[in-house]
């Protein structure tokens, strides 16, 4: 009886066994696994001359759960695509020498990520630092001999607390660590090692990095002006740990060691780009009026400082990316315009032009913008090219024409069947603002069905959604859900008054915009209105716990890393010297009410929708103690929720494949459990 029954089950297993990998081989569906096989393109670097583009080509590695990148070089006109670097290791941000020959990058290959360089000739590889911190955006000289960059310098200290001498072979307790700074821990680095980020310039023939700066906070975007001179931007007020976007534009003389500013004003000036004849030198900044959005101007000056115009007054879109072209008539940049990223055109008298969109996100999982682009001396341009049905690929172009040169992900999506996506427009219930949004329906959609809807709300809460690649999206959709993703007010890319409504006073009507965005999409046949379901990350993790204080018409949530409460975030999270001044109208203690009145735990006790709680353990933005917080609430009102810790995990919950994965999965269990 026992030998039969052993070989029963054997059978039952091996029948499985084979069913299971018939299913996975014919299943035309993305699935969690597929994850792991996504490729996308970053740092395009075009050449000087615009006949090459080096670009970084990204990748997971399923045995060592982590993502890896090579650099590739490809033609122009998209032939010889060849890997320079190779291996499981991190090779990025490719700089391209003045004359085209060769570049830097950094890499990981040798335990710790220093800086390399490549002479395309020669084909060789040849080490240039061995330095123990980190290494910012480095800058060449015109001339290719000497190279600008920032490194990590730690601040030297001192021990308060003394202790008694320890007896031979005692072993005590590490030492206390003390902390005495505003900002001494970050999300995704922990608890800070105290010190600044100073300029170093290095003999591209080899050497040793010379510090050429010391200064009390750190140091970003050295560029050469002159052979002796380097600008940069940093904050060297006296206040800057109170006032933290206060940077201004500097001049050093490496020879002296002066260092001069070049702006004066309150609020950032920052990313200073010198123009082709050396004479003027843009930057993106603007005035603080301490809103908790604030959009950048494009400003140029003349090398000396004199002589500052704001040419981008009248366009309400934030710029960021900034390059001169040839002719120092105006500049590239790119921007985001209703969910949509950009490449545009200014002249120095203000004109805009707009010259290819779809620069792709490189947020694999969630639908979020950061792309990028370069530009060479003849204004070719290469840029990341991406939509909601592939990750950034590579496209190269000139004025409005272009071409799309790599297709990473085709050996995958040839024969995985995506989720169509269709943009929507509707008016929000508060005020008739026109709120956009993106309906994603299952693979193999039939209308004459029914299917449960999954609203998905963007973090930020300064940031937007739009027409790009999200592996979660499609991946809720491959489980049969409907997605409705919508960028509500305080959402970027619709300037700055729309951005600014939840200026004080976030959550509030956000919640309006996305429940008239769920009633816009029920009036479609084929969306189950009895099976609803609200999840969000973040600021979309606020707005989650927010929605269920205030309506039970979801049947389950999701709270991804959020924010309960609003008094304890401002004093815990990784920027305190930031949020109580931009988000609130002041300290929490002198505006308790104001703080609770919009905090979702001040609402937990109408909470009875079943609900989870998601958080990273390392989360330093949104700590763990949030959740907490929420889901301590849920439990003693007796509602029924999970609470849900990613080992290891800090805000970018889904930074590693796996992590991804548990993120989506976690999220459809909990959904499924509750469907009818």
């Amino acid at each position: 009886m026992r030998h039969h029954l052993i070989l029963r089950h054997f059978i039952v297993f091996i029948t499985l066994l084979f069913s299971n990998l018939f299913y996975s081989q014919s299943n035309n569906t993305f699935n969690p696994i597929d994850v792991f096989s996504l490729e996308y393109v970053s740092n395009p670097k075009i050449s000087p001359d615009g006949k090459k583009v080096l670009y970084v080509r990204n990748f997971k590695d399923i045995m060592t759960d982590k993502n890896y990148s090579n650099i590739w070089i490809i033609d122009y006109d998209g032939t010889n695509n060849t890997p320079l670097t190779t291996g499981n290791q991190n090779d990025f941000d490719p700089t391209w020498s003045n004359s085209g020959d060769k570049f830097t990058y950094k890499s990981n290959s040798d335990n710790s990520v220093q800086l390399y360089l490549y002479v395309l000739n020669q084909k060789s590889n040849q080490k240039l630092t061995n330095l123990q911190k980190s290494i910012g955006p480095l800058s060449w000289s015109e001339d290719d001999t000497y190279l600008a960059f920032t490194s990590f310098v730690e601040k030297p200290s001192s021990s308060l607390i003394k202790m008694p001498l320890k007896p031979e072979g005692a072993k005590w307790n590490k030492p206390a660590i003390e902390i005495d700074e505003i900002k001494y821990r970050s999300d995704g680095r922990g608890y800070l090692t105290q010190g600044f980020s100073q300029i170093f310039i290095l003999p591209v023939e080899g050497g040793t990095p010379r510090q050429i700066s010391f200064l009390n906070n750190n140091a970003a975007s050295p560029k050469w002006l002159t052979k002796n001179k380097i600008i940069f931007s940093a904050n060297l007020h006296e206040d800057s740990d109170l006032e933290p976007r206060n940077s201004e534009v500097y001049l050093l003389d490496i020879i002296s060691e002066e260092i001069k500013p070049l702006t004066f004003r309150l609020g950032p000036d920052y990313n200073p780009v010198i123009s082709p004849d050396k004479s003027e030198i843009a930057y993106l900044g603007f005035d603080e009026k301490y809103l908790g959005y604030q959009q950048n101007n494009l400003y140029i000056m003349s090398n000396d400082g004199r002589n500052i115009r704001n040419i981008s007054e009248n366009f309400n879109r934030n710029i960021s990316n900034i390059n001169w072209s040839e002719d120092g008539k105006g500049l590239y940049f790119q921007y985001d315009d209703k969910g949509m990223t950009k490449l545009a055109y200014i002249s120095t008298s203000g004109k805009v032009k707009d010259i290819v969109s779809q620069l792709g996100g490189l947020s694999l999982g969630r639908p979020y913008s950061g792309g990028t682009y370069s530009i060479s001396k003849n204004d070719k341009y290469a840029y990341t090219f991406g939509n909601v049905y592939n990750p950034s690929d590579l496209a190269v172009g000139y004025n409005s024409s272009f071409k799309r040169l790599t297709q990473l992900n085709k050996d995958l999506f040839d024969h995985k069947k995506l989720g169509n996506v269709e943009e929507v427009w509707f008016k929000s219930s508060f005020d008739d603002r026109q709120i956009q949004g993106w309906l994603v329906k299952p693979p193999n959609f039939d209308p004459s069905k029914k299917y449960p809807l999954i609203l998905e709300i963007h973090g930020g809460p300064f940031s937007n959604y739009g027409f790009r690649f999200s592996a979660e999206i499609q991946l809720f959709a491959s489980k049969g859900y409907m997605i409705l993703y919508t960028n509500p007010r305080g959402s970027t890319s619709y300037g700055n008054e729309f951005a600014n409504l939840i200026h004080h006073n976030y959550p509030n009507q956000d919640y309006d915009d996305l429940m008239s965005g769920v009633d816009h999409v029920l009036k479609r046949p084929y969306v189950d209105k009895e099976n609803l379901f609200v999840t969000g990350g973040s600021g979309g993790g606020v707005l989650t716990a927010w929605i269920i204080g205030k309506t039970n018409r979801f049947k389950a949530a999701v709270v991804a890393k959020p924010v309960i409460n609003w008094y304890s975030f401002v004093l815990y999270a990784d920027n305190i010297n930031t949020y109580y001044k931009y988000w609130f109208p002041g300290l929490p203690w002198d505006n308790l009410e104001h703080y609770m009145k919009r905090s979702p735990i001040s609402y937990v006790g109408n909470v009875k929708t079943p609900t989870m709680l998601l958080t990273g353990e390392q989360d330093f933005r949104t700590p763990m103690a949030e959740s907490e917080q929420f889901y301590a609430g849920l439990k003693l009102n007796k509602v029924e929720s999970m609470l849900v810790r990613i080992p290891g995990a800090s805000h970018g919950i889904a930074a590693r494949p796996s992590n991804l994965i548990t993120k989506v999965n976690a999220i459809i269990a909990w959904f499924e459990k509750y469907k009818n």
